[in-house]
């Protein structure tokens, strides 16, 4: 052993855990290349079968990884599949929290049993695989969860468990489910105002009190408190009232974001890190070229993001909507976007918008949104989905599917006022109509004014050595991941 081993034995190391899901990956992902730039040495643990769509996406040496970046994977317990989509969310809630533990813990006791690598010292989990802090408790070290939602979701899920004390959940049965009931006022929750029950996260109108997803979020909330310090991908100026009511219930959380943000500033794009991706369906990079030949906001971005599902028909009436529109789109329509079957936009649409539409299968989000020839965004308001729009000034129309996407959507309209919702059941003539607003209408121009203060206030927290964001994110290596005074 040379005298670099010696030495090297000295840095600290974080093992990086992700809900095995591409919208909790890639916000991981930047935490972990973060971390890397701050000279830990760094091991991201994947399940099994999303390192395997990871390889076959970006190519078989994809997670070679570099000496001190390295890629393992555990099981998650389900059934062994090769399907190109995202894996049922409850059954993976479920599994990863009944079968994830033991694999986990033997992982860590492999890698401490290396003499090539530091000993693990600290943990960073997402906030919905916190049976990691029964692992970092026996080893003795530290844990961070990141919730990769937005602050609004996650103090929604924090009063989940008054929900049921309320009996406003679970629901008696389907028939609550009515615009009526839905619109009942939800006034309790501190800082979030005029909200309706439509606007907390889905899982609340589960029927039964066995539901899955229902008791995981209770359960995840709950152990949250155990974790050293938890972090959320937003940033002070957007959510400054919604994270000081969610620090009087969890005094150590802090606001790290927007990750992209903080991320490029600081990891050279063409370096060995900067390169690596987490993108678990192949990327067509052609549809840069294609807005290069746009002008300024003239495209409209439509993408539903790695998990909704939608019905055949719900498709075709985005398509026509879209074609109506007049406008130029570039439109993300995963392979498994339609429920059980494949998605199929109908041939006279195609023939109809020939020449001023892009259809991709998935694309780099963040380089489409921080491009000037888009103008607007339909989006599923996914919480990366709806910061990345932020950051690029883009103003939305929200069509939420589920989870917190539904309070997204709410804080998008009402409170940062850059967007417009249509509703579930879709009608061409409303998406031509809120298209055509958002991007040629008086509501449009106002929306793009403000997101445009919002990218301001995003490069403010990230840019330079006293925005928030940057602050934050200095205290919770120093403080909790390094454990100083």
């Amino acid at each position: 052993m040379g005298s670099a081993a010696v030495s090297g034995a000295q840095k600290p190391h974080a093992v990086c855990v992700p809900y095995p899901a591409q919208g909790h990956i890639n916000p991981m992902l930047k935490v972990a290349k973060l971390l890397h730039a701050r000279g830990f040495h760094v091991t991201f643990v994947n399940t099994i079968y999303n390192h395997n769509r990871l390889l076959r996406s970006r190519g078989a040496n994809a997670l070679d990884g570099l000496p001190s970046f390295q890629f393992e994977s555990i099981p998650d317990g389900l059934p062994e599949t090769d399907a190109e989509a995202t894996q049922d969310i409850p059954a993976l809630c479920e599994s990863t929290m009944k079968n994830c533990l033991t694999p986990f813990k033997d992982l860590l006791q492999q890698i401490n049993a290396r003499d090539d690598v530091p000993p693990v010292s600290c943990i960073v989990s997402d906030g919905c695989m916190s049976f990691t802090l029964d692992a970092a408790d026996e080893l003795g070290v530290p844990e961070v969860l990141f919730w990769t939602t937005s602050a609004c979701g996650f103090l929604a899920y924090l009063h989940f468990y008054r929900f049921i004390e309320k009996g406003l959940s679970p629901l008696k049965d389907e028939s609550y489910l009515t615009e009526e009931h839905l619109d009942t006022k939800i006034d309790w929750i501190p800082s979030m105002k005029n909200l309706r029950l439509k606007d907390i996260p889905t899982f609340i109108r589960a029927t039964n009190h066995d539901d899955i997803m229902l008791n995981c979020l209770i359960r995840e909330t709950d152990r949250a408190k155990r974790a050293s310090a938890i972090i959320l991908n937003t940033f002070d100026d957007l959510e400054h009232d919604v994270l000081h009511s969610i620090q009087s219930i969890l005094p150590l959380v802090y606001s790290i974001g927007p990750l992209h943000l903080l991320a490029n500033r600081e990891i050279e794009k063409g370096s060995e890190i900067g390169k690596m991706g987490s993108n678990l369906w192949r990327e067509e990079a052609d549809c840069l070229d294609w807005l290069n030949t746009k002008t300024r906001n003239s495209v409209v971005y439509v993408n539903f993001g790695s998990i909704t599902v939608m019905t055949a028909k719900q498709l075709v009436e985005f398509a026509w909507g879209l074609a109506g529109s007049g406008k130029e789109f570039l439109w993300v329509i995963r392979p498994d976007l339609v429920a059980g079957e494949e998605a199929m936009v109908p041939p006279e649409f195609l023939k109809e918008t020939a020449g001023r539409r892009m259809l991709v299968s998935w694309c780099p989000q963040e380089k489409v949104l921080s491009h000037p020839a888009i103008g607007g965004f339909l989006t599923h308001n996914g919480w990366n989905s709806t910061l990345e729009s932020l950051c690029g000034g883009v103003p939305m129309v929200c069509w939420p599917f589920f989870a917190e996407q539904q309070t997204n959507c709410k804080f998008t309209c009402d409170e940062w006022e850059v967007g417009m919702e249509i509703g579930g059941d879709v009608k061409r003539e409303e998406v031509e109509a809120v298209v055509r607003e958002l991007m040629d209408g008086e509501k449009g121009k106002k929306m793009r004014e403000k997101a445009e203060e919002w990218r301001r206030l995003a490069g403010e927290a990230t840019e330079h050595k006293l925005g928030s964001s940057v602050v934050n994110f200095e205290t919770v290596v120093n403080k909790a991941l390094l454990g100083q005074k």
